[in-house]
């Protein structure tokens, strides 16, 4: 079975950035994901349109495809007072601020000021160029729920109808 739109893809992968591992997943800890909707990377889903289990790759994504280029427009100065439990903020944590709106945005505090604090709410790759290592360990049908929902559901029932799942050993990404 080949991956396209409507697929629940399980893949494993190594990240690298600037040939630093900043992420992986094993065969026990699988990525899952609904294909064609939009749930990863989009020069990642291209790059995996048409592979089937066992197919292994490797891709650059440059941040145009990935998360974007850095924008400075992106930090922001908060009034301590907008703040709820300012006095248990640190430099570099990671926080989610909520607009007037009731949209939630993640953000690292960059920097603590008298009055204010800085945040910074560029996504943490943004500006960076990803190489993922990629293994695809499983393809199915999406079901009717899953496709309602925009996402797969990753409690596999024995029952489904897997396209199966290759050997863990072949062709796994762990380096010696």
């Amino acid at each position: 079975m080949q991956i396209a739109d409507g697929k629940v893809v399980s893949i494993e992968y190594v990240l690298t950035v600037d040939g630093e591992e900043i992420a992986r997943t094993d065969a026990d800890d699988l990525m899952e994901y609904l294909h064609g909707v939009g749930e990863i990377l989009p020069g990642l889903e291209t790059a995996l349109t048409g592979k089937k289990i066992g197919d292994s790759f490797s891709i650059t994504l440059p941040p145009e495809d990935a998360y974007g280029d850095y924008d400075e427009e992106d930090i922001e100065e908060i009034d301590k007072s907008d703040i709820p439990n300012v006095a248990e903020l640190e430099v570099g944590m990671i926080v989610e601020v909520e607009d007037e709106d009731g949209y939630s945005y993640t953000a690292e505090v960059q920097e603590i000021r008298k009055d204010v604090v800085v945040l910074d709410f560029n996504p943490p790759l943004a500006g960076k160029t990803l190489t993922y290592d990629v293994v695809v360990r499983g393809v199915r049908d999406a079901t009717e729920e899953e496709i309602e929902h925009g996402h797969a559901h990753s409690d596999w029932d024995e029952d489904e109808d897997w396209d199966g799942y290759e050997d863990e050993d072949e062709d796994s990404l762990d380096r010696a």
